[in-house]
């Protein structure tokens, strides 16, 4: 029995070998291309200044994702602080934040002002949020999306969640991503579709990023930090 399910497993494993391999590269390309060396991990005042290793951080962050800019950074504690950071970036009051994967996972809906007393929340300051679940097949509601879009002009912002969450739906694809944004971008082209990434880089050979995120945020806790951060979180995506 042991034997045949090894059979059934080998072609999936193959593939994983070969993503985990591409990606090795893209890394390592990515560190010869912005020429990191010993130099870069010299100390630091503490207040930035002419932070060679952090800039080159920054740099390498921003080639990996194939992005115009990236901040890492260890003082962002978590995946969720990450994602607050890029939304409070971006929106300001009377502007909408439109979730397209149905509810954010728990940590989030304090930050949006779903829950709490919403203190320093996206409410608090006057930003507006609506969510559309996704279908019975838990994929995103295009139609929905697309009728959203063409009601509400004051939508500045649409963000998918990536990955599972606590939830028991199946992560979204690349695929899955690249479609949604193609429609979204065909209607209002300057909407900012924004990605939480957690748990998904490197699960593919393209990143949200590479089929059109223009901004996307993620945890060093997880995938990317390779189980060895112990904190720290990045965004990357176009200059604003």
């Amino acid at each position: 029995m042991s034997t045949k399910a090894e059979e059934i497993i080998t072609p999936i494993f193959k593939e994983l070998n070969k993503i985990k391999e591409y990606n090795q590269l893209k890394v390592l390309n990515a560190m010869q291309k912005e020429k990191l060396s010993d130099s870069h991990f010299t100390y630091s005042t503490g207040y930035g200044y002419g932070d060679i290793g952090r800039d080159i951080v920054d740099r390498i962050y921003a080639n990996i994702f194939n992005t115009e800019d990236a901040i890492v950074r260890p003082h962002i504690v978590s995946g969720t602080h990450a994602i607050a950071a890029a939304l409070q970036a971006v929106l300001r009051p009377g502007d909408t934040l439109m979730s397209i994967t149905g509810t954010p996972y728990d940590t989030l809906l304090k930050v949006i002002g779903i829950k709490g007393n919403g203190m320093g929340s996206l409410k608090e300051y006057g930003i507006n949020y609506k969510q559309i679940d996704l279908n019975e097949s838990f994929k995103i509601n295009l139609e929905k999306v697309r009728e959203e879009i063409k009601k509400d002009h004051s939508i500045k912002v649409i963000s998918m969640q990536r990955s599972t969450g606590y939830g028991w739906r199946p992560a979204l694809t690349i695929d899955d991503i690249e479609l949604a944004i193609n429609e979204i971008k065909k209607i209002k082209e300057d909407i900012i579709v924004f990605v939480d990434n957690c748990y998904g880089e490197f699960l593919d050979t393209k990143e949200p990023t590479d089929v059109g995120a223009d901004l996307v945020a993620g945890s060093l806790i997880k995938n990317i930090g390779g189980g060895i951060a112990p904190t720290g979180g990045y965004v990357v995506g176009k200059k604003i």
